[in-house]
């Protein structure tokens, strides 16, 4: 009755403890340190800017790409639709397709500043990350990066509308809309939503290859990336 009570007391305890309880004990089981597991982490972002975010810089890279093609922003919704009811729906299409084109040079453009944020991050406990979600380290570099990205990135934008003619596209587009009658002038910051959809389609990438790696063994390229991601099968 005794081993009863103590099995059903264990039993209990583990089902209640907190993660962090769970977490602290793996990596002395495992052989794998603190240090080992964040260089882990690092590893498989750097690999979904190499696998995937490298995609993104491609011609169509955004636009034909479900998971990250950039929309319209609400405020151009009514623009997109105007156009299209008065027979410029190829003016439409190619506003749409150039916001993506400018996101596609950006993010060539800006490859590098992702990199070093990567390098530059630290991980304030790595084995809770590598035990999270499964986009876990993915969310960890957008939360302690998505501010610096973005004054990074959005000039890059700003130089990559003019770049792919994107300004310009735009520019007329509004014009011809704002021409029609009984609209609502529109004069929406592109720069700006660009920029925020550029960096989501990013961490959506990384996001993909994070999930690979943590799903599949044969996608752990790496000795370190087997060792470090053995521990969360």
């Amino acid at each position: 009755m005794k081993k009863i009570l103590l099995i059903l007391t264990v039993f209990t305890f583990t089902a209640c403890a907190e993660l962090q309880e769970v977490v602290n004990q793996l990596p002395q089981g495992g052989g794998v340190s603190q240090f080992d597991i964040a260089n882990g982490l690092r590893q498989a972002l750097d690999l979904g800017i190499d696998k995937e975010v490298s995609k993104l810089t491609l011609e169509d890279g955004f636009y034909k790409n479900e998971l990250v093609k950039i929309l319209l922003p609400q405020e151009l919704q009514k623009v997109d639709k105007a156009l299209r009811d008065i027979g410029l729906g190829s003016l439409a299409d190619e506003g749409l397709k150039a916001l993506n084109r400018a996101a596609e040079d950006a993010v060539s453009e800006a490859t590098p500043i992702f990199i070093d944020a990567v390098k530059g991050i630290t991980f304030y406990d790595a084995k809770t990350i590598l035990l999270g979600n499964n986009d876990a380290a993915t969310q960890y570099l957008s939360n302690r990066t998505q501010t610096a990205l973005y004054d990074k990135f959005n000039p890059v934008i700003k130089t990559s509308f003019a770049k792919v003619g994107a300004d310009q596209i735009w520019e007329n587009l509004i014009n011809r809309y704002n021409a029609i009658p009984f609209t609502t002038n529109v004069n929406p910051d592109l720069t700006d939503y660009v920029t925020n959809e550029a960096l989501k389609g990013v961490f959506t990438m990384i996001a993909v290859e994070e999930l690979q790696i943590r799903e599949r063994v044969s996608a752990r390229t790496t000795d370190l990336l087997r060792k470090v991601f053995a521990l969360q099968d």
